[in-house]
């Protein structure tokens, strides 16, 4: 037993452990504050991206989201019966959807960007904007450690 309890603690003293632990947590306070909005987790990458650039086929979305078509495909389908984006056929390729923002759609965005700022406000109260710019920086290399081995 004594080995199973220093296995234990070794994992949650890890950074991966850690790591995997905020980003639950922030997933979950993510929820929390989409809920108020009536949006599920991922919505809101969904219509942020379309914001940037409205009218991607469901492929070019789901490679800007790094996500594979078939989740884009039920997040769309989701969204659309909420009313936040439309699917058009495309005329070349009538297997083939554009996605684009609805009105509620850009509402719900306008939303998103103090909700987020809230969500950000609550996760980084604790450190002073030189310790939030090192963590953007530390998160961002380990994110592209990452990226770059992914094969």
């Amino acid at each position: 037993m004594r080995g199973a309890t220093r296995l234990k603690a070794w994992y949650r003293e890890s950074l991966s452990y850690q790591l995997l632990r905020v980003a639950r947590l922030h997933r979950t306070r993510a929820a929390s504050h989409l809920g108020e909005i009536g949006m599920h987790p991922g919505q809101e990458t969904v219509l942020l991206t379309l914001v940037e650039n409205d009218g991607q086929t469901m492929t070019a979305l789901a490679d800007a989201l790094e996500v594979k078509p078939p989740t884009i495909t039920k997040m769309v389908s989701r969204m659309s019966s909420q009313g936040l984006v439309s699917r058009n056929n495309l005329e070349t390729d009538r297997r083939s959807f554009t996605v684009f923002l609805t009105e509620d759609g850009r509402s719900k965005a306008n939303e998103l960007k103090s909700l987020w700022k809230r969500l950000e406000k609550e996760a980084m109260s604790a450190l002073d904007e030189k310790d939030r710019k090192r963590f953007a920086r530390m998160l961002g290399q380990v994110a592209e450690n990452l990226a770059n081995r992914e094969s």
